[in-house]
């Protein structure tokens, strides 16, 4: 199943690298769902502004193994989640690679890969 993951993982990084000139690192990738989520581009985001986008991201990839549901879009249309369920991961090496999974679900899903 890893090997699964990191074939697709490699995969869509080339894809992403094609379309955007750069391989990117997760944090790029959370950054860019985010941004997609919320639906609004800008010049610039605010350090903080970043952050709400991965933890946006986050949630969103999440929301597809039921740990998250949306709530609401606030005054400004940023989105809003609540936990329905608690993550037990084990460390680091898990944490990436459930994220990694969902993002790849998340890129299937928009037909990107």
């Amino acid at each position: 199943m890893i090997d699964q993951i990191e074939f697709e993982w490699a995969k869509l990084l080339e894809q992403l690298k094609m379309k955007f000139g750069r391989r990117p690192d997760l944090e790029a990738i959370l950054f860019l769902i985010g941004v997609r989520e919320l639906g609004k581009l800008t010049d610039s985001f605010t350090k903080e502004q970043k952050q709400d986008l991965m933890h946006i991201a986050v949630c969103r990839v999440l929301s597809e193994e039921g740990y998250y549901a949306l709530a609401y879009l606030d005054q400004d249309g940023w989105p809003h989640w609540n936990q329905l369920k608690e993550i037990k991961l084990l460390g680091l090496k898990e944490q990436e690679n459930v994220l990694k999974r969902t993002i790849i679900s998340y890129f299937k899903q928009m037909e990107f890969i």
